[in-house]
């Protein structure tokens, strides 16, 4: 019996998912630069999502018919249009989802709540969050029960 080959790895593949900018559907385009250029690459988002909006401002397409031939919704192409119109290519870039930045509490803070908890074992949420805001000045907390000292507790930002 024949073993398969490997797939030959893609240089462009690999670095449009690295910076998440891989079109997660390149079948969905069907745009006829996209099925028969080889410049014009259905899997790359920023390429998809420009040609999108270009083709209905320069060459008049619908908005309806861009949305269908490029694979995407309406509400997506009207977050494309906007995002090129106010930053230009650089707002078709994929955005970071998720938090901002550290939104973790610091061991300081951990150790105070395993003090707490170890004193006082049927302290609530609310009370323990009290009880940083009090410490530490952090006013903005939100919290979920995990963990050894029975809370993980976040800011938020």
């Amino acid at each position: 019996m024949a073993r398969a080959r490997p797939s030959k790895r893609d240089p462009k593949e690999e670095a449009l998912a690295r910076d998440g900018a891989l079109n997660p559907r390149p079948e969905a385009v069907l745009d006829p630069l996209f099925v028969d250029n080889p410049f014009f690459d259905p899997r790359d988002l920023v390429q998809v999502r420009y040609e999108m909006v270009r083709r209905h401002q320069a060459d008049g397409q619908s908005i309806r018919d861009a949305a269908d031939v490029f694979g995407v919704s309406r509400p997506t192409f009207y977050k494309a249009q906007s995002a090129l119109a106010d930053q230009g290519l650089a707002g078709l870039l994929p955005q970071q989802r998720g938090p901002k930045g550290g939104h973790k509490i610091s061991v300081e803070v951990i150790a105070f709540v395993d003090e707490l908890k170890a004193e006082n074992p049927v302290l609530t949420l609310p009370q323990v969050i009290g009880a940083i805001a009090a410490r530490f000045g952090l006013a903005r907390l939100r919290g979920f029960v995990v963990g050894r000292a029975g809370f993980t507790i976040f800011l938020v930002s």
